[in-house]
């Protein structure tokens, strides 16, 4: 039997990734993501239609004291205290299913519908300073007056949402947890957009490379993009689904209002995944074009090397013939005989010349 080894970085990695989790029972709190060792940290944004609170928590356990008639958007930033992601999870009493998948960083995007709360799994895109595509884990719980958000990183894409609140902009001040739940969720989605804009630049980018200066390091590119393309596809097209069982659930915590405009984000969703398949054939087609173009520019260059050897064959031949040491070669006594082959060499050299150039072989 054969034996596939994998490279040691690679088992390193899988090992670090897997081995935490091997024999613990479901719904132990484990995190799985490659940011260990990072803080966790709240920050609460509690507002009505004519008051807005910011602050940082001291106690978890009074997060859910105040009786005031405001809705809540408790924001946690680092998974990786797996302590206080229990702690927080018994004040808002999440299942431990739901806790293990708020953490789970391989989650793949889901929907999950409790009795007093709604739990959803996505993944946040955005562009770093470097337009490499960063993508990262974030996990929403809506409740009737609260929306608990986790992300592994303080960089996110819900600076408009807080724009919108802090401004009076828009509804989210007028309307419930579930308006809340969905202005995140819009944001997140309508972030999809700027890096399909960015995977469109560079398969742009990449065409003009193919057609113009195809190298070894082009197929590379071309590789990597097509793995991109389809991790990006893996996060992005299980949330059409998503956003469908949004629309048609019965539960009592997304509103019939609401509903309408997650309508519009369903409409997005299939522009998105619509865009999503049309990049990833371009991208196989990006190979087979790179392919093509490197085979069609080896065959002119075979092309040049056989009309150079089709022209000094008949040459060599003539010359192959008076090259031989025989004594009766009565051509080799004649005066002008030098000239004369000369001459005819130079001839056959320009016939041929002008029958390739009649063949458009040149």
């Amino acid at each position: 039997m054969i034996k596939l080894q994998l490279p040691i970085k690679l088992q390193n990695k899988k090992k670090s990734r897997i081995h935490k989790k091997l024999g613990k029972a479901p719904g132990t709190i484990t995190y799985m993501g490659d940011r260990d060792h990072s803080i966790s940290t709240l920050d609460v944004i509690a507002y009505s239609d004519d008051s807005l609170e910011e602050y940082s928590p001291v106690n978890v356990d009074t997060l859910l004291e105040d009786k005031r008639d405001q809705i809540k958007w408790i924001n946690l930033v680092g998974l990786s205290d797996e302590g206080f992601i229990e702690k927080l999870g018994k004040v808002f009493q999440l299942n431990s299913l739901v806790l293990e998948d708020a953490i789970q960083t391989e989650q793949r995007p889901k929907i999950d519908e409790y009795e007093t709360y709604i739990f959803g799994v996505f993944k946040m895109l955005y562009l770093d300073e470097g337009q490499n595509v960063v993508a990262e884990h974030v996990a929403i719980s809506l409740f009737k007056k609260e929306v608990l958000v986790f992300q592994e990183l303080t960089r996110d894409v819900f600076d408009g949402v807080r724009q919108r609140l802090r401004g009076h902009q828009g509804r989210i001040r007028g309307k419930g947890a579930d308006y809340l739940f969905f202005a995140l969720l819009d944001a997140i989605i309508d972030n999809y957009f700027m890096i399909l804009e960015n995977i469109s630049e560079r398969m742009e980018l990449l065409e003009e490379e193919v057609y113009q200066k195809p190298k070894p390091k082009t197929a590379h590119k071309i590789q990597e993009l097509k793995k991109e393309v389809l991790r990006i596809r893996r996060y992005i097209a299980p949330v059409r689904e998503l956003v469908g069982r949004l629309i048609d659930t019965e539960h009592p915590l997304i509103t019939k209002d609401t509903k309408l405009y997650l309508r519009d984000v369903l409409d997005h969703c299939v522009e998105i995944n619509d865009m999503l398949q049309i990049y990833r054939e371009m991208v196989m087609s990006l190979m087979e074009m790179y392919m093509s173009n490197v085979s069609n520019k080896m065959n002119e260059v075979m092309k040049v090397l056989t009309v150079m050897a089709s022209i000094f064959i008949p040459l060599t031949f003539i010359v192959g013939i008076y090259g031989m040491n025989f004594d009766n070669m009565p051509e080799l006594h004649m005066e002008n005989g030098y000239f004369i082959v000369l001459g005819a060499m130079f001839s056959i050299l320009i016939l041929m010349l002008l029958y390739f150039k009649r063949k458009n072989w040149i």
